[in-house]
């Protein structure tokens, strides 16, 4: 069985921004890639899933930066954190804030990249707690 207390491990939260970083790339590289044919399937603006798939790439290399570290500096983990806190409401709003129609599938896309963005956040934070039960001499070293 998993141990919970793990969730705050420096190398869990490494793993986790791997994560992040990998599924992200692969979300901008799609939304970059296929914006016309994913703008018709999902009824969302070509533009808007360019733009997303644009400012996903800046925060891909934040997220890649951070898993790479032994000890992630904890003001950029927390900014992360607010990032896929923003990024889980703004699929929200899109979803059901009658700014635009997405279609049943967009729905299910947006509400998929709700859950998933937010569970990454809940899973980030526990790793920002997690450093900050660390010892001094760990994070000095």
């Amino acid at each position: 069985m998993f141990d919970l207390s793990r969730l705050g491990s420096p190398a869990v939260l490494r793993r986790v921004l791997a994560f992040d970083a990998l599924s992200g790339a692969a979300t901008a590289a799609l939304h970059l890639l296929l914006a016309p044919t994913l703008s018709t399937w999902l009824g969302l603006p070509a533009g808007l899933l360019q733009a997303s798939g644009m400012a996903i790439v800046a925060f891909v290399a934040l997220a890649g930066w951070l898993a790479l570290q032994a000890l992630p500096p904890r003001a950029p983990l927390m900014a992360i954190v607010l990032l896929n806190l923003a990024w889980a409401l703004a699929c929200l709003w899109l979803a059901f804030g009658g700014a635009v129609s997405p279609t049943p599938l967009g729905l299910g896309y947006l509400l998929m990249q709700a859950v998933v963005v937010f569970l990454l956040a809940e899973l980030q934070w526990t790793g920002w707690r997690g450093l900050a039960r660390l010892p001094p001499r760990v994070l000095a070293a």
